[in-house]
């Protein structure tokens, strides 16, 4: 009888010991804040050919919006910050294998990407912004009835375009650029009235020079933009979402939105 209880002690503790190690491996939250600290840096995995959110310079060094912040970040975290370049149609792959601690790369929050991963606070929302020359009559989406409005070709300004049928169908033409200096370019020199463009970028461009472009307050939509990161991180998560605060409550965000894309346009 003797042994029966202690057996079946032990057969209760060991079931209790499975369920607890079930549950910590469940939540997989508590240690994840601790082991980047044992670690002393997260890598950040990005496209780095995205200006102004994470590209290379005359140097090759990585440079931009999303660097400065990550490299804020991890500054007052206490740990050091790598930039790991990842192919971008294998990088939510590439943070769920653990070859990445986070998405910091202009990535828009989506319900899809919500089954896969999970976001940071939105710390920056991006527009599809419609840019004029300064001197441009155009104040409004009214206005570019029967303009030449260009964008890039498979671009999100195209879908949004796309998405406004009433705009779309009031356009004498749609230009389709390559890329959105060649766009610019062209306003600038008069051969379309209008681009529309991803605000991050068209910020950053207009930025370089000023004087020439105005952007009017009339939009195509936003999109939010947040940290990428597993689900299983949720100690790492609120640790970044408490920092992000303290840098958009303290302005250390603004400054860094006005050296990348000329003004504040960080949410609050």
């Amino acid at each position: 009888m003797k042994k029966k209880i202690i057996l079946l002690t032990a057969l209760v503790f060991l079931m209790g010991t499975i369920f607890t190690g079930c549950g910590q491996s469940k939540s997989g939250t508590d240690n994840s804040w601790n082991e980047i600290k044992q670690k002393g840096q997260f890598v950040v995995g990005l496209d780095d050919s995205f200006p102004p959110m994470g590209f290379r310079n005359d140097s090759g060094q990585i440079i931009g919006f999303d660097i400065d912040m990550a490299k804020e970040a991890a500054k007052r975290m206490g740990v050091k910050v790598v930039f790991k370049p990842v192919q971008w149609d294998g990088i939510i792959l590439s943070l769920k294998n653990k070859d990445i601690d986070l998405i910091w790369n202009g990535l828009t929050i989506t319900d899809k990407r919500k089954q896969q991963i999970d976001f940071s606070n939105v710390y920056l929302q991006n527009k599809q912004i419609i840019v004029t020359t300064k001197d441009s009559p155009i104040k409004s989406k009214k206005d570019l009835a029967s303009k030449v409005v260009g964008l890039q070709l498979g671009s999100s300004s195209e879908t949004a375009l796309n998405s406004d049928t009433s705009t779309k169908n009031s356009l004498k033409e749609i230009k389709k650029y390559s890329n959105n200096t060649e766009a610019l370019l062209d306003l600038k020199n008069g051969r379309v009235s209008a681009v529309i463009v991803d605000e991050v970028v068209g910020r950053y461009y207009i930025a370089k020079k000023p004087g020439v472009y105005k952007v009017l307050n009339d939009n195509f939509g936003k999109e939010d933009y947040g940290i990428g990161i597993r689900k299983t991180d949720t100690s790492f998560k609120n640790k970044l979402n408490e920092t992000l605060n303290s840098m958009k409550k303290d302005g250390t965000e603004d400054k860094i939105s006005k050296k990348w894309f000329g003004e504040d346009i960080i949410p609050h």
